[in-house]
């Protein structure tokens, strides 16, 4: 029965998603463009607004072909003075006047030294009103060394896993790092309890997966008994296409819905969406897209990024640069780039459906127009798709149709923030570049002996 409406809703389905991805491939380019920015500060807090913490730390054992995110070889004479930085400029934040509710520390690998990880965390309890914390760990750290550090600190631990399937995992050169399959659900399936949510981050639409792995990917991440499981897309930055076709294959677009209904639908007996492409047994908590929940965010660390006030702020991508930043009394904002009124209205109304609902009353108090007046082109579209199982004066949820074009427009904004890494990332000094791309560690970085 399934398979027969999926046969019934997918040409319609596929057609809507080529032209929606289409759209946002062409609209990212003018919008997200980064200027230098040479204030040395961010802007400070508007009164009556709430924000979370992003703190990044740009460190992994393991670099993964298909990552654009900012990240370097893990060293301990990098990584150790790097968190003491890192600690500084959450100083500078709350000096600015700010606080958080949330903090979200992500990467690179934030667990590649649970000491200084607990100290960073704790340093933010202290300056801030943080209630939950979210980490991002990988299958080798799930052991008593990291995870007792964690216990208590943090309330959702989300470890990439990407697929059990052994053969994915050696052509993602995860296998030999990481484990098999078994030995990752086994340290999954002990971690299992000990903190109030258990993310675990799979990937689908691998070149080389067939709907039986997938299958089997999906059997498996259940027995975990993880509270929420997060499925994304095979997402890829330009620049890393080529070396990626190389390792893993081209990215096979026309299945994406397919297996996209796939996960959806083997998941709805246990889980409940609770954003486009995140699963949760029980709903509340930060989920992995916090821009969901937090729409204005500061950043922290080597290539993170904030969004304040209508405007996308990206910090140094070069851990030199970051050092240096920090030991002039100066934070690590690099660049940035102010949306329009309009580009302002289109990230709301992703963010809020990506989230499973737009409060349209919230929408027209914050921008003075109905999202009907400021998108009418966007509603139509996704009214003609078929997307909105909810549609009144208060609000717009989505249809089984509807999460899938979310999931494909959140691929393309994505791939879209992909290309502005890769613009931060061109800045890289020569030695930085050789460190990434494991040409050579030529100058030692003497960015992690200071501090």
């Amino acid at each position: 029965m399934k398979a027969l409406r999926w046969r019934h809703s997918f040409p319609f389905g596929a057609l809507s998603e080529r032209i929606l991805s289409e759209y946002l491939r062409h609209a990212s380019k003018r919008y997200l463009r980064l200027e230098p920015y040479a204030a040395g500060f961010m802007p400070p807090p508007r009164p009556g607004r709430e924000y979370m913490l992003y703190a990044h730390v740009p460190f992994c054992e393991q670099l993964c072909p298909y990552c654009s995110f900012n990240r370097f070889p893990f060293s301990e004479y990098r990584a150790r003075p790097y968190f003491k930085l890192l600690r500084q400029e959450m100083h500078m934040a709350a000096e600015l006047g700010y606080n958080f509710r949330a903090m979200y520390i992500g990467g690179g690998t934030p667990t590649v030294l649970a000491g200084e990880l607990a100290a960073t965390i704790d340093l933010a309890r202290q300056l801030f009103d943080i209630r939950e914390v979210s980490t991002e760990t990988n299958p080798n750290h799930l052991i008593p060394t990291v995870i007792e550090q964690l216990v208590g600190r943090v309330q959702r631990l989300s470890v990439g896993v990407q697929s059990f399937d052994d053969g994915l995992l050696k052509q993602m050169q995860r296998y030999q790092k990481y484990g098999s399959g078994q030995e990752i659900l086994a340290r999954l399936e002990g971690v299992q309890g000990k903190f109030p949510s258990l993310n675990v981050d799979m990937i689908f639409n691998f070149p080389s997966q067939t709907e039986a792995m997938l299958r089997r990917d999906l059997e498996l991440v259940q027995e975990t008994g993880a509270d929420q499981v997060t499925f994304y897309p095979l997402m890829v930055a330009p620049s890393l296409q080529r070396s990626l076709a190389q390792t893993l294959g081209k990215v096979p677009r026309g299945r994406e819905a397919r297996f996209y209904y796939l996960v959806s639908d083997t998941l709805a007996g246990a889980y409940e969406p609770v954003s486009a492409w995140t699963f949760a047994r029980k709903t509340g908590g930060m989920i992995d897209e916090y821009i969901v929940d937090y729409e204005e965010y500061l950043g922290i660390g080597s290539g993170a990024f904030s969004y304040l006030d209508g405007t996308l702020y990206v910090n140094t991508f070069s851990l030199r640069d970051y050092q240096q930043a920090l030991t002039s009394g100066r934070m690590s904002v690099s660049a940035a780039h102010h949306f329009s009124l309009r580009e302002q209205m289109r990230y709301r109304f992703m963010m809020g459906l990506f989230g499973l609902r737009l409060d349209k009353r919230r929408f027209a108090a914050d921008f003075g127009m109905s999202v009907e007046e400021g998108l009418w082109k966007e509603v139509s579209f996704m009214r003609a798709a078929g997307a909105f199982a909810t549609d009144n004066d208060e609000e717009f949820t989505l249809t089984r149709r509807g999460r899938y074009l979310l999931v494909a427009m959140m691929r393309e904004f994505f791939i879209g923030v992909n290309s502005v890494r890769d613009q931060a990332r061109a800045a890289l000094p020569l030695e930085e570049r050789q460190l990434l791309f494991n040409v050579a560690d030529a100058c030692g970085l003497e960015t992690a002996r200071a501090g």
